[in-house]
């Protein structure tokens, strides 16, 4: 408001000076024309007047006692030669023009400034003049009549540009007073701010900062209380095996149960870790409020490194068969995070197969350049209902069921955050089909000497 009040302030004073400097100027000039013209009438007068008392040189009386007004004094003379100049008549305020030049020109006379025109035409010679500070006061009456209207109407224009942007930024105070009286677990909508079209947008991003902000919130909320949940379970676990391997180093043949306590204690260490690298993998892709970070990846080398981790922990190999098309091709996703989502889809058939049945992962390219890869096993399967629930955090099938619970939520959230996608279907007649897919790069498209159904 400041800014915008002294720009108009200086700018209205700044076309307030140029007018009245024009005015000014129109003003001196009218002035000027008006002594002319003054002094051409008289001298159309003088002309039509008798020659022959003109000539005798006497005074004319009448013409003398005439009082000028507004600061005007006019005097006429008869030229006698190129030297003798004989008065006829002047105004009784004339303050005697006999030296002034003819045309134009400013004379002090009495202490006073005078602006005075002479004519000199056919042996007549008539000299006008009018007081500069009548001049000025005409000015400044000018300036008073035009410029108290100008000042009423400046200050008016911020008087109501006062009360306007007032009235503009009062649902944004609306919205500071909501946000300064919210509490740090609200989560209700902002109130309607009722704001005009220009700012409607600002008050749509505070709203959609604050719903990210209680979002990030909430996540955080969620990702602690699942991390004290599910934590408890595996270090109340190893806190028993390590009593139980105290007690059993008190006996002198406890050395078996020490020993077994230990091999459990450490299990639940494995677990213990193997929840907690879950659980921050799915706090980064989850309350990460920053673009995915891109990356690429070709999909057969993605697959064999996935089947290398998936079975580096199992004692029986060559369970997983890699199925890849005559082509493969890159992906716009980390090799990082492809790896890992394609190992926790095969570690769940693995872990879920009966017995040493076999595992496919199959690698398909499509005509709308998607990649999906399938992992497809022969395990109990889910139901359609299941289907659907099994991607929510620490969902589980039964309270016997293995594992965290949250391999398919990272799978899931790898996949939404590069564009992908995540299906699980069950087979028929036993088994489940999880079916990962990303966009392809078609221009990175390359051939491969590879077989549509070779295994790996």
């Amino acid at each position: 408001m400041a800014i915008i009040g002294l720009s108009l302030v200086t700018l209205w004073s700044l076309v307030a000076v140029w007018m009245l400097i024009d005015v000014r100027r129109e003003l001196r000039t009218a002035l000027d024309d008006r002594l002319a013209a003054s002094a051409r009438m008289v001298a159309g007068l003088v002309m039509q007047m008798p020659r022959e008392s003109m000539a005798a040189g006497k005074p004319m009386e009448s013409a003398r006692d005439v009082v000028a007004r507004d600061g005007l004094a006019c005097e006429v003379s008869l030229l006698r030669g190129e030297v003798t100049m004989q008065p006829v008549a002047r105004t009784t305020s004339s303050p005697g023009l006999r030296d002034v030049q003819p045309g134009y020109s400013t004379r002090s006379f009495g202490g006073k400034l005078w602006r005075t025109y002479v004519l000199q035409e056919g042996g007549i010679r008539i000299a006008t003049a009018d007081r500069i500070d009548v001049r000025e006061r005409l000015l400044q009456d000018i300036a008073l009549t035009a410029g108290i209207p100008f000042a009423i109407a400046l200050a008016g224009s911020l008087l109501l540009l006062w009360f306007g942007i007032g009235s503009g930024l009062r649902p944004i105070e609306r919205v500071r007073a909501a946000l300064a009286l919210r509490g740090p677990s609200d989560t209700a909508p902002l109130p309607d701010t009722q704001a005009p079209p220009e700012l409607r947008p600002l008050v749509d991003t505070i709203e959609h900062l604050v719903g990210r902000m209680q979002d990030a919130m909430a996540r955080e909320r969620r990702f602690t209380d699942d991390a004290a949940h599910e934590l408890r379970t595996p270090l109340t676990g190893i806190k028993t095996h390590l009593q139980v391997m105290r007690l059993a180093a008190r006996k002198a043949d406890g050395a078996p149960v020490a020993q077994q306590a230990l091999a459990d204690a450490e299990r639940g260490v494995l677990r213990l870790q193997n929840t907690l690298d879950q659980l921050l993998l799915l706090a980064r892709l989850e309350g990460s409020l920053q673009p995915a970070p891109r990356g690429r990846s070709f999909a057969d080398a993605a697959a064999k490194l996935a089947i290398d981790d998936a079975q580096a922990g199992q004692h029986v190999k060559g369970r997983v068969r890699l199925v890849l098309p005559n082509r493969t091709s890159a992906l716009a996703v980390p090799e990082s995070l492809l790896v890992c989502a394609l190992r926790n889809l095969l570690d769940n058939a693995m872990r879920y197969s009966t017995g040493p049945s076999e595992v496919v992962l199959r690698v398909e390219m499509h005509e709308n350049h998607t990649v999906t890869f399938c992992v497809c096993d022969e395990g109990p399967g889910l139901s359609e209902v299941d289907c659907a629930l099994a991607t929510q955090r620490f969902w589980r099938r039964g309270a016997a069921s293995q594992g965290s619970g949250l391999g398919l939520s990272i799978v899931s959230e790898i996949a939404s955050c590069y564009a992908g996608s995540l299906q699980l279907r069950p087979r028929n007649p036993v088994g489940l089909e999880a079916c990962l897919t990303f966009p392809a790069n078609s221009d990175q498209q390359t051939s491969a000497d590879v077989a549509p159904a070779s295994a790996y």
